[in-house]
């Protein structure tokens, strides 16, 4: 059985979007209705049947920038760009690649430019296999808050978080531990990674495109999450099969049920061919 999870994570219509090219690379995926909205910039964007290209005028980061930033906005105001946030992503297709240009985060999804988020599993283990307490492990699940710009209210890691521009991976695990469950960082410090997930779906903002880091981080047995942001609406101690369930139905989030079933899978708590296709989602997709 595909789990719904997977087969959301690679729904997209290639043929219903526009490549986004800047300086020779392609770095997004335009859909062909919102193309046509930025027919209104001809300095900014030059469009035909095949492609969207900004301007080779626009020769620097920061130029690009400025002329990017002048279209969001005035878009932003026009309600086609939903759940500004005052965040700044790179346009760049590695992560440690150098910026094209830089947009307002609610924008990477209008123009469907790459994004790096971190994804990290709470994990409670009584102790560990050894030491005999025989209390299975559980997980600590997060659920947003229902003013969330994006998935309110659904079920969730217990730390999410997109990487703005300037904040490495690490930091930024340290700075969404605390801001979402109330994580030190003698604590955060301590996540070991997982694997890379790969996301292209069509949302009705636009495209996620997105890798998502994922970690795992054991939490002591007397921690309780207690969140700092208010973009949490509660936290829940699950079992493995009760988070397992939550991934088949759909409750969790796309991006968490990836990263949940990569702990589950790693661990082997669930068993692979439950998940079928699953091995694709580690990989970057290929159009």
């Amino acid at each position: 059985m595909t789990l719904p999870c997977i087969s959301a994570a690679r729904r997209f219509d290639v043929r219903a979007h526009l490549p986004f090219w800047i300086g020779g690379e392609r770095v997004g995926w335009i859909r062909v209705a919102d193309a046509v909205l930025l027919a209104r910039w001809p300095d900014v964007f030059e469009i035909d049947g095949a492609r969207v290209s900004l301007s080779a005028k626009f020769d620097t980061a920061t130029a690009r920038s400025a002329a990017l930033g002048a279209v969001i906005g005035a878009l932003a105001a026009e309600g086609r760009i939903p759940g500004w946030r005052d965040e700044t992503y790179a346009i760049r297709n590695a992560f440690d690649a150098p910026p094209l240009a830089w947009i307002e985060r609610a924008a990477s999804r209008f123009f469907g430019t790459m994004t790096y988020a971190v994804h990290l599993n709470g994990v409670v283990e009584y102790g560990g296999p050894a030491s005999g307490s025989g209390r299975a492990p559980q997980l600590w699940i997060a659920r947003r808050s229902e003013t969330k710009a994006t998935d309110p209210g659904m079920l969730d890691n217990v730390v999410a978080g997109g990487i703005g521009w300037g904040f490495g991976v690490e930091a930024t695990i340290v700075k969404e531990c605390w801001e979402e469950a109330g994580i030190d960082e003698a604590i955060a410090s301590l996540a070991t990674p997982g694997r890379t997930a790969h996301v292209l779906q069509s949302l009705p903002e636009g495209t996620q495109a997105e890798q998502i880091f994922i970690y795992d981080l054991a939490l002591p047995e007397d921690f309780v999450p207690h969140n700092q942001d208010g973009e949490v609406g509660e936290h829940r101690l699950a079992r493995i099969d009760e988070a397992a369930r939550w991934i088949e139905e759909g409750a969790m989030t796309v991006d968490a049920s990836l990263a949940t079933l990569d702990c589950l899978l790693r661990r082997r708590w669930i068993d692979e061919e439950a998940c079928e296709g699953i091995a694709a989602i580690f990989e970057p997709p290929t159009l």
